[in-house]
């Protein structure tokens, strides 16, 4: 196993540990980003270069608590557990929401394992567009749930606060920005 392992890292997979769930490897596609936007509580999913999403989002109560910087989803949860009050996944209570995508954020072993910040639902909707979390990217539960079922593990995911537009963002981040998708 441990060879599998090695061999997975060298090639640049990385294998992550679900909670609850089993070991699972993936690959994010090349043109694949999640921008959150700080400055104006908003988050863009930029699939295959194109513009897959946007969505009002809530962030941190002050600024340092939602952390600024280049990170990647780690872990996808559904319906993940608020241990912290023991309020079971689901429940309609459950401050977490439907879908939990944990992000590797520097610092103890549980933020970079994709356990302490993440974007993910809520169960309080007035919330979402605020500066009301204690660090988290929270959501819409339906709006999380349609990109949960998108985003992959490994996809890069910038925070940051500025005045500029997703596009200029995407592409001062190195990605190709082709525009946004109709239907």
């Amino acid at each position: 196993m441990l060879k599998k392992l090695t061999s997975l890292a060298a090639a640049g997979v990385v294998a992550v540990s679900l909670l609850g769930g089993a070991n699972t490897t993936h690959a994010a596609a090349k043109d694949d980003l999640i921008i959150v936007n700080k400055h104006y509580n908003k988050l863009m999913y930029l699939k295959d270069g194109y513009v897959n999403q946007i969505e009002k989002v809530g962030t941190g109560r002050s600024w340092e608590l939602t952390p600024v910087g280049h990170f990647k989803v780690v872990n996808k949860v559904k319906n993940r557990p608020y241990y912290k009050k023991n309020i079971k996944g689901g429940a309609p209570n459950n401050p977490l929401g439907a879908r939990w995508m944990g992000l590797n954020v520097p610092g103890s072993s549980a933020s970079r394992s994709g356990n302490v910040y993440a974007i993910h639902g809520n169960a309080n909707p007035s919330s979402i567009g605020g500066y009301v979390s204690s660090g988290c990217i929270r959501m819409y539960n339906d709006r999380i749930i349609k990109l949960y079922d998108k985003v992959q593990i490994n996809t890069p995911v910038a925070v940051t606060n500025s005045e500029k537009s997703f596009e200029q963002l995407a592409k001062i981040y190195g990605y190709k920005f082709k525009g946004y998708k109709t239907k």
